[in-house]
């Protein structure tokens, strides 16, 4: 069997797109966040094995590792992530999630359903893969580092992943077009978390305390400067204080306060760059009020997510043709993270964004919104990237044997 034309494989998963659909607002009616999605992996495993697909699973608790093909040759890895975020949904669609306080506001319940989708369409056609495909369904994108879990638990090994794909829901973009770039294209990113402590007491007599909460202000206004003042104007870097806590009682100072927030720049080492001025800044200004800091960096640091130029170039054509060379658009880097970073760190590949805004039918909220939707015409698009990608990889792959 002949390898179909990108444009037949969009037609092949536009055939089965009210199954993807489904599948996927299944999944959005119960979101699980990280590490707990066990009612996802379930589905997913239930799809599978309908399909005869066979897996690995648990990989990193939850996480689930197929393989389509005769395994004879190159291996290319499919990705998708399962876990939603602690956002209690407000768009007004019929199939809302059903968990308060949990919803899929960054669209890996999409994700999850067009690699589905993928796999549908490429064990239609398994005797056309010569060498293996690998779908990796992956728990913890959103501060679990599951794709560091998955790579340590092997996931890229038996066979060896020589190339891998990507793919995010973007709803900067209109649904039929295609986001991305070589090189960088998300942001290596952090959290900060700062706990100011001086000596409290009742804020009527303020000289007989050692006052953090004016501390913790100076501190927050400093930090400015870390961009501003230490970072080179024409490198891209963000420290965002996002929450602050201290005390209880109008009229008692309290002993300490805890700022968190997240860091983000284009590089491993300007993250690292960052974190050691931040460290000497807070510190300074704390001494200068009086009162000692504890500085960490608590969750683990996603590497920049770099698109290796070929394989961009790979998806950029084979897009184009599938969906016209207008429907490609080159993108300044995001700062966003994406812990997809990880697997690039060990093999070549690329992680793009599926256009999904639509105005017509209210899909024009970012990501991480609780009015966050997207237009699920996408999905079928998405689901033919993967097969397409996969199969255009393995022709490259095999050919430059």
């Amino acid at each position: 069997m002949s390898t179909p034309a990108p444009t037949d494989w969009l037609a092949r998963a536009r055939a089965e797109r009210d199954w993807i659909v489904a599948v996927r607002r299944e999944i959005h009616r119960h979101p699980e966040v990280m590490y707990e999605e066990v009612r996802t992996s379930a589905v997913v495993r239930r799809e599978l094995d309908a399909l005869g697909v066979p897996y690995r699973h648990p990989v990193a608790v939850t996480g689930v590792v197929a393989t389509i093909g005769n395994g004879d040759g190159p291996c290319v890895a499919l990705r998708a992530d399962m876990d939603a975020l602690p956002i209690h949904e407000q768009a007004d669609v019929p199939f809302r999630s059903e968990i308060d306080g949990k919803m899929h506001a960054c669209g890996h319940d999409c994700h999850t359903a067009m690699l589905l989708g993928a796999a549908r369409v490429l064990k239609a056609h398994e005797s056309a893969i010569r060498g293996t495909v690998k779908l990796l369904f992956q728990p913890a994108e959103e501060g679990g580092a599951g794709g560091l879990r998955m790579c340590d638990e092997g996931a890229l090994e038996s066979p060896r992943v020589d190339r891998a794909f990507g793919l995010h829901v973007w709803p900067y973009v209109p649904t039929g077009t295609i986001a991305g770039r070589a090189g960088t294209f998300l942001a290596a990113t952090g959290a900060v978390h700062v706990v100011v402590t001086g000596v409290g007491g009742h804020a009527a007599m303020p000289h007989t305390t050692v006052d953090p909460v004016v501390a913790a202000a100076a501190v927050v206004t400093a930090l400015q400067t870390v961009v501003s003042r230490t970072t080179d104007p024409l490198e891209s870097a963000v420290v965002s204080i996002t929450t602050i806590h201290g005390g209880e009682a109008f009229n008692v100072i309290p002993p300490s306060v805890t700022l968190t927030g997240t860091i983000r720049s284009l590089s491993t080492a300007g993250l690292q760059a960052l974190q050691a001025r931040i460290r000497t800044v807070v510190a300074g200004v704390a001494a200068g009020h009086g009162c000692e800091a504890a500085i960490t960096f608590p969750s683990p640091d996603y590497p920049a997510t770099v698109n290796d130029t070929a394989t961009w170039q790979t998806a950029r054509a084979l897009a184009g043709e599938m969906l016209g060379a207008a429907a490609v658009l080159e993108v300044p880097p995001v700062m966003g993270g994406e812990d997809f970073s990880y697997v690039l760190e060990r093999v070549p590949g690329c992680f793009v964004g599926l256009g999904v805004a639509n105005k017509a039918i209210g899909a024009t909220f970012g990501v991480h919104h609780p009015r966050f939707m997207v237009d699920e015409d996408a999905l079928p698009i998405g689901a033919a990237l993967h097969a397409a990608m996969a199969m255009r990889m393995l022709d490259e792959l095999r050919a430059g044997a």
